[in-house]
């Protein structure tokens, strides 16, 4: 037999798992958990009204400015019906680059300069203009019952916001409408000053929200966090690490007894993610014992009992079988046609400027509004992916955008679901990225039969596969472990054919020439994982 063997990172996610060795697992259905967004959530709470359009992604892409910023500290104190209707006609100097609704905001605020917003000089109010996270902050921290020069120095701002709990958009400087949405879910959960009540009940008492809407502020919150030496991967709200289990099947637990006391279950009835989680990822099992857990793209949530305070990880590797819950804000899907191409983590497509300079954005405006930009302060990738690929540059208007091998990085307003690329090609100069490698020539030796595809996930490989002599199988490893593939057969003492060792989302191509039987293993994990390869003529 001739065997040819090529490492390459994978282009295209996919799974296909069948285990001959799992253990009994429970065989219930997953339910969909009650897991929202922070746009979601604002959005439905009435907090985040968007524009013509709603809260569309493209929304949540636009700079913030201070007017929007201003009507969100009237909404937050109970006090924009009031502002909406406010007759006076004294107003800023500037009031004409609004409507007219806006134009009322305005001069309600500047008849009221007790409620702090009394203009940028010389009578000017600057609507237009930027927002940063501190001055965002600072409106929430008031709508809080925390006052400037009173409670905090402006100066600290940022200090004094995470010690009552607001840290979500600290480092974001400028800020776009996605950074509102979190910092203002995050403050809705707090408790108000002095009181024993959360600013969100505080506002349905105001009838300023839904009273019936108000509780689901309150619910359990996944963060995403990066670490230098595991990367981005998820926590629960107080900052303890979740696992998955290797040895876990699709929405199915096998840790049980011991194991459960060891690895305590996540759940959690109410959920909500930060933007960059997709909720639909999120889901509920019922255990053999009967009670709940919460699984994450099917697989279970765990806690490791030896992690004592926010930012431990003891739980890493532990047996080999025990993996922090990691998250990468980049990807890669395939489509007929196109080939590979580069998509945020929920799917949505990724567009380059072809008019951009290395590091440079020059899409504003009317652009930027057709073409929202993307930024994800998680530099983490999958797929062969690598994250030093990829960086991040502030703009004109001191908002952060990702690039890609310095290209900046883009949506296009007119995709609406994942997998759309209608930007493709637009006007010449727009185009998705193929990510490096995925555009390789075939070399000369390159396998000449059908290449079968096939997945190692939770720790098994697909029990018996059937090809022809001469095609070639690509195995690609989704575990978080290391895996090979190593022949039973030996020739003079030595495996007929051994893979080294590669990583998640790592490929190896074996090519098989001879007619026959050919069972292998894993040699990390020879105990458990095994299978066969039948060779016909």
């Amino acid at each position: 037999m001739r065997v040819r063997s090529k490492l390459a990172a994978i282009a295209m996610a996919g799974t296909m798992m069948l285990s001959s060795v799992q253990m009994a697992l429970a065989a219930n259905e997953p339910a969909a958990a009650n897991v929202k967004t922070d746009s979601q959530l604002v959005t439905e709470l009435g907090v985040l009204q968007g524009d013509g359009n709603g809260v569309t992604p493209a929304y949540l892409a636009k700079t913030t400015t201070r007017i929007q910023a201003a009507i969100l500290f009237l909404r937050l104190k109970g006090l924009e019906q009031e502002a909406l209707a406010f007759k006076g006609a004294d107003n800023f100097s500037d009031a004409d680059l609004v409507g007219d609704a806006n134009k009322a905001i305005m001069a309600y605020l500047k008849a009221n300069p007790g409620l702090g917003w009394t203009g940028t000089g010389d009578g000017r109010f600057d609507p237009l203009s930027g927002v940063t996270a501190q001055q965002y902050y600072k409106v929430l921290l008031d709508a809080l019952g925390y006052k400037q020069d009173a409670d905090f120095a402006y100066a600290d701002t940022i200090g004094f916001a995470a010690t009552r709990g607001l840290s979500q958009i600290a480092d974001a400087g400028a800020l776009r409408n996605g950074h509102i949405a979190a910092a203002t879910a995050e403050a809705l959960k707090l408790r108000v000053k002095g009181g024993d009540r959360s600013l969100a009940e505080v506002l349905a008492e105001q009838k300023a929200i839904d009273a019936g809407q108000a509780s689901q502020a309150q619910a359990a919150r996944i963060e995403v966090v990066t670490d230098d030496k595991l990367g981005s991967h998820l926590v629960d709200e107080n900052g303890k690490t979740l696992y998955t289990f290797a040895k876990d099947g699709d929405n199915a637990s096998a840790c049980k007894d011991q194991c459960a006391v060891n690895w305590p279950i996540y759940y959690a009835e109410n959920i909500l993610v930060p933007d960059w989680l997709n909720a639909a990822d999120f889901k509920t099992i019922v255990r053999e014992d009967g009670g709940k857990q919460t699984t994450y793209k099917g697989k279970p949530l765990y806690y490791f009992a030896k992690d004592v305070k926010a930012g431990d990880a003891n739980g890493q590797g532990v047996n080999d079988v025990w993996f922090v819950v990691r998250f990468s804000s980049a990807t890669v899907a395939k489509k007929e046609g196109l080939g590979s191409y580069l998509t945020d983590s929920n799917g949505r497509t990724l567009y380059l400027f072809t008019k951009d300079g290395q590091g440079k954005s020059v899409c504003s405006g009317t652009c930027e509004a057709n073409w929202p930009i993307f930024y994800s302060p998680y530099p983490s990738a999958a797929d062969g992916l690598k994250a030093e690929d990829f960086g991040t540059i502030v703009r004109d208007d001191g908002t952060k955008q990702t690039t890609y091998k310095g290209s900046p990085l883009y949506y296009f307003a007119k995709d609406e679901r994942a997998g759309d690329t209608k930007g493709q090609g637009v006007n010449n100069v727009w185009y998705v990225i193929q990510p490096a490698g995925a555009a390789e020539e075939e070399k000369p030796g390159a396998p000449a039969g059908t290449v079968h595809e096939t997945d190692i996930a939770n720790f098994a490989f697909v029990p018996e596969m059937t090809i022809k002599a001469g095609d070639s199988i690509k195995f690609t490893n989704r575990d978080p472990a290391e895996h090979n593939v190593v022949s039973d057969a030996t020739v003079d003492g030595k495996p007929l054919f051994e893979t080294p060792l590669f990583g998640m989302n790592e490929s190896y191509t074996l090519t098989f020439d001879k007619p026959g039987e050919y069972t292998y293993y894993c040699e990390p994990h020879k105990s458990f994982m095994k299978g066969k390869i039948i060779v016909q003529q």
